[in-house]
């Protein structure tokens, strides 16, 4: 019986820490032995509690990584105009970018079928990672075929917005022309940039957007968190 008692109050304690943001979505949890010495029990008892919480939905543990707070998947709508920042707006997050190469070089042969391209023809290339309330939800390859952009990547200077550098480049529009979906485990570097486990499940969406004359202009590859992203198909 005291045990029962011990238990239900740690999850008492940080199902209300949790509530006032102590430890917020994503957040890591201390370690069964750190909670076990914090409040003074063994970690079966701690065990149990962190069992509770994660049938609760409040928590979830990934192998070799460690129990998190829950992250409600965000809703990204895959239709003629996937939009990143409008997406995220429509799911309430807030969107941002974290860009981590901007470079021009020649086309790889996928990239130049993607893109209608002669083998080694220039492509500007924008990688980076792409998150929600802070918190990483994919990562990001964007391909341009650089003779229809020539300006693109000093118009993404200082922005995160790849449809407001189009702009700049006067690409007023674009639409997704085909979208392909392919369930894949994190490896290694993936894991640790989007902070999951190894080999924890993810989506990789490969995609083609071309402009209003049917010409493409953006091959872009994207690797989403599994469990954070619910993938919707949208008419439009």
């Amino acid at each position: 019986m005291a045990r029962s008692a011990i238990w239900k109050s740690i999850v008492d304690t940080l199902s209300a820490e949790i509530a006032e943001g102590h430890y917020k979505p994503g957040d890591k949890l201390p370690t069964e032995a750190q909670l076990a010495a914090r409040f003074g029990v063994n970690r079966h008892t701690v065990r149990h509690a962190l069992a509770a919480l994660a049938e609760a939905g409040t928590v979830h543990s990934r192998r070799g990584a460690g129990v998190f707070v829950t992250i409600k998947p965000t809703d990204y709508a895959i239709g003629r105009r996937v939009r990143f920042q409008q997406n995220l707006a429509a799911s309430g997050r807030m969107a941002s970018r974290r860009i981590s190469l901007m470079e021009t070089r020649a086309c790889g042969e996928k990239e130049a079928e993607a893109l209608q391209l002669a083998p080694g023809d220039l492509v500007h290339v924008v990688e980076g990672v792409s998150l929600a309330d802070g918190v990483p939800l994919a990562l990001f390859r964007s391909v341009f075929p650089a003779a229809r952009v020539p300006g693109f990547l000093e118009a993404m200077e200082g922005r995160q917005s790849i449809t407001e550098a189009l702009a700049v480049c006067g690409i007023a529009d674009y639409t997704r022309a085909q979208t392909r979906l392919t369930a894949k485990l994190a490896r290694p570097v993936q894991a640790l940039t989007l902070q999951i486990a190894e080999a924890a499940p993810i989506l990789r969406s490969v995609s083609v957007n071309v402009t209003e004359d049917g010409k493409p202009i953006e091959y872009g590859i994207t690797w989403f968190a599994g469990d954070r992203v619910s993938l919707t198909m949208a008419p439009d």
